[in-house]
C-alpha cells in the first residue's frame, strides 16, 4: 500500500482503518468480525487506526484484535467530545477521556487525541440542534484557552504523539483554528465528491471542506480525509434504515447520477468515490468506514489502483453534484 507524510508527523498508509464501522455504527456486525476486519487491514498495509469512545464497540474491538500490544509500525488515534464544560474541568475531562480509551483498548499512549467537538464562535447559533450545542460543539474562548493548553501538556507529558480536531463544524471557525499559533497537528475533514458532511451539519452556512484541506495543508497540518463514501450515500445501496428525510438519504438520491456514471464506467460506485477521495489534492489518507473483511478488500483494490484520471475526476465534478461551488 502506498504512504505518504501526515503533515510533518509520520508517514502513513493512504488508507486508515476507521472504527465507526467496526464498532456496529454503520451496520450490523459481529465482534468477530471486526476483529478479524482490523488484523486484515494491517496485512494489507494499513498503518492507522481512528478510534473514538462514539463509536460504540471500536475500542474493545482494538483490545481484543491486539491485546494490548499493537505491530510494530501500526498507530493508534482516540477522541474526545468535549462540548462546553465548565472552564475549570475542561482538561481534566480530556484527560478523563483519554485515560477510559487506553484502558479500553488496553494501551498506554494515543499517538494521535482529536477534539470530536463542533469549534465555534462563543455567540454562535446553531440551525439545527442549538439546544444541544454545549453536547456537541467546543466554543472558540474554551478552544483556545483551555482546549489547546491541555492538549500540549497532554503531549509534553508523553501521553499522546500528536493531537488534532475534527473538521466538520462551522467552516470559519476551523479555518481559524487552523491558522491560529499554535494549529493542531492533524485535522480530519470531509473528502467525498458531494463536498457533504451529511448529518453531521448543523450549521447553516455552506460547507467549505476543500478550503480546510487547503488551508491545513499550507500549514503542514495533517489531512485525515473522512466520509469518503458519505456514510453510504455514494455506494449502490444504503445498508441500513434511514427516514427519507435523513441528510444521508437525501444525499443517496442526490448522488443518483454518479451511480449512473459509475455504471457507464463499469466500476462498482464505492470503489470509484473510494478512488476520488484519494486523488482529492491535499488528502493524506482516507479513513474507511468498513465494517467487515468484503468491504475492506474492495477498498484496498481501490487504493492499489491508484488515482482517478483527471478525464473521470472532471466527469464527476461535471455531474453538478458538490454542496459547494467547484
Amino acid at each position: 500500500m502506498r504512504t505518504t507524510r501526515l503533515g510533518t508527523l509520520f508517514d502513513v498508509s493512504r488508507l486508515t482503518l476507521g472504527g465507526g464501522g467496526l464498532g456496529g455504527g454503520w451496520g450490523e456486525n459481529t465482534a468477530e468480525e471486526a476483529v478479524a476486519t482490523v488484523r486484515a487491514a494491517v496485512d494489507a498495509g494499513v498503518t492507522l487506526i481512528d478510534t473514538a469512545p462514539m463509536y460504540l464497540d471500536c475500542e474493545a474491538v482494538i483490545a481484543s484484535a491486539f491485546a494490548g500490544r499493537l505491530p510494530a509500525g501500526v498507530r493508534i488515534t482516540t477522541k474526545c467530545q468535549l462540548g462546553a464544560p465548565p472552564t475549570a474541568e475542561t482538561a481534566r475531562r480530556l484527560e478523563a477521556s483519554l485515560d477510559a480509551s487506553l484502558a479500553a483498548m488496553r494501551l498506554e499512549r494515543a499517538d494521535i487525541f482529536f477534539l470530536h467537538s463542533n469549534i465555534c464562535e462563543d455567540a454562535y447559533v446553531y440551525a439545527r440542534h442549538q439546544d444541544r450545542r454545549d453536547a456537541f460543539a467546543t466554543p472558540w474562548s474554551l478552544y483556545v484557552g483551555e482546549v489547546i493548553p491541555a492538549m500540549e501538556s497532554l503531549e509534553a507529558r508523553g501521553r499522546i504523539g500528536a493531537w488534532g480536531i475534527t473538521g466538520v463544524g462551522v467552516p470559519a471557525t476551523i479555518l481559524e483554528a487552523l491558522a491560529h499559533d499554535p494549529a493542531p497537528d492533524v485535522v480530519q475533514a470531509i473528502a467525498n465528491l458531494l463536498d457533504s458532511a451529511g448529518g453531521m451539519r448543523n450549521f447553516a452556512e455552506p460547507a467549505a471542506p476543500r478550503p480546510i484541506i487547503a488551508a491545513a495543508a499550507s500549514r503542514g497540518v495533517g489531512v485525515m480525509g473522512i466520509r469518503a463514501v458519505q456514510a453510504g450515500a455514494l455506494t449502490d445501496a444504503l445498508d441500513r434504515a434511514v427516514k427519507e428525510s435523513h441528510p444521508e438519504a437525501a444525499d443517496y438520491r442526490r448522488a443518483a447520477p454518479f451511480r449512473e456514471l459509475a455504471a457507464e464506467l463499469g466500476v462498482d460506485p464505492a470503489l470509484l468515490a473510494h478512488r476520488y477521495a484519494l486523488s482529492m489534492s491535499g488528502v493524506d489518507t482516507v479513513v474507511l468506514g468498513v465494517k467487515n473483511r468484503a468491504e475492506l478488500v474492495a477498498c484496498v483494490e481501490a487504493e492499489a489502483l491508484g488515482p482517478l484520471d483527471a478525464g473521470v475526476v472532471a466527469r464527476i465534478d461535471a455531474l453538478g453534484l458538490r454542496t459547494t461551488p467547484a
